[in-house]
């Protein structure tokens, strides 16, 4: 069945402008639309394109939003619907971003931000053992501790860790399948910064992050402060804190990174390079969705990456954490922690509560 392309940009677009609340609140809105409101795809194959893209590194969210626009409007369709999901999002994220990260933002936006921020290393806390409650078995646990300590310590090179993981678990399970996908990009002209390093940065976000929305941050963490120097830890906090609590996907906040790195044409770069993966994985074995699921080689690669990742999303918490400079900070993130971890709050609650904080204390202080 096909559908107008006015239509998917339509819907598709209203996605991306009410999409709160990352993969789950995505999920939820295109099967809404797909399979109960318009019965374009059946429900099974609905849920088989969930298993699949989890299986592909990258924005998964993005990936099924990309995946049910070609079922129902083909490779045009897979574009206009891809498109318009990601782009309300990504302007407004640069937007605020230009304000965010100016050179002297008011005090009370200053305030906000920060608060925002103190909340984001209990945001990763809950991330990480909400993904981890959900998949876990023994089995995975040295993947996990792998991944948390790799983000805790050693920042720009945690990509080859989660990899290296990934090829442990295929060789484990295969004897001797690893030379099958190794050919796995492992490094481009990243440099000493500049485009090519911004490129970079912004492809392992895209095409080399496992495990959910938020193991692009420890990725990113790395390089964007402590290697290139593009924004300070509390412009990161900020930066990450935005990706949160706009609509779309999390992986916008890679924009906000090109932004602080080379301003509006940066963060535009950096949203191209983080998002192509996601078109190309679709447009190019939407057809093998199915095979996908079948392979064994694919599965055992993602049972040591995906592990890794999640580690990887508990361990980002320490550097987050110790990146917070106000004392007041410490009570923001106690109090998130608790709304979070304790009360069940939601996370885009969480956020916008403590950047009401910040910026009460911000003024007070």
């Amino acid at each position: 069945m096909r559908v107008p392309l006015t239509v998917i940009a339509r819907e598709w677009g209203r996605i991306g402008c009410v999409g709160f609340g990352g993969p789950p609140a995505h999920i939820a809105l295109l099967r809404e639309l797909c399979v109960e409101r318009r019965g374009w795809i059946a429900a099974a194959d609905f849920e088989d394109a969930i298993a699949a893209v989890n299986l592909l590194p990258g924005p998964a969210s993005t990936q099924l939003s990309v995946y049910c626009a070609h079922r129902v409007g083909g490779r045009r369709g897979a574009l206009i619907g891809g498109l318009a999901f990601i782009v309300p999002g990504l302007v407004l994220i640069l937007a605020l971003a230009a304000a965010f990260l100016a050179a002297s933002p008011p005090q009370w936006l200053a305030g906000a931000g920060a608060g925002a921020g103190a909340a984001v290393a209990a945001v990763a806390v809950k991330a990480g053992l909400d993904l981890i409650g959900r998949t876990w078995r023994r089995d995975r646990l040295l993947y996990i501790l792998l991944g948390g300590l790799a983000a805790a310590t050693v920042g720009p090179w945690l990509v080859v860790v989660l990899l290296a993981c990934g090829f442990a678990s295929l060789a484990v399970r295969m004897r001797g399948g690893v030379a099958a996908i190794m050919p796995l990009p492992l490094a481009v002209a990243a440099g000493a910064g500049g485009l090519g390093a911004l490129c970079w940065t912004a492809l392992k976000v895209g095409a080399l992050s496992y495990g959910g929305g938020f193991v692009i941050i420890p990725l990113m963490q790395g390089d964007a402060v402590d290697k290139h120097h593009w924004m300070t830890g509390t412009q990161f906090l900020n930066a990450v804190a935005l990706g949160q609590v706009t609509p779309g996907p999390v992986t916008h906040t890679v924009a906000a990174v090109g932004y602080a790195a080379h301003g509006v044409g940066g963060g535009l770069l950096a949203a191209a390079v983080a998002f192509a993966p996601s078109f190309l994985f679709v447009l190019g074995g939407a057809d093998r969705f199915h095979a996908l699921l079948r392979n064994r080689r694919a599965r055992a690669f993602i049972d040591g990456a995906a592990p890794a990742a999640l580690g990887a999303i508990l361990g980002s918490a320490i550097p987050l954490a110790l990146a917070l400079t106000e004392w007041w900070q410490g009570v923001i993130l106690a109090g998130a922690a608790v709304a979070l971890l304790g009360l069940r709050r939601g996370v885009v609650e969480t956020l916008l509560l403590a950047g009401v904080a910040g910026t009460a204390f911000a003024l007070l202080t």
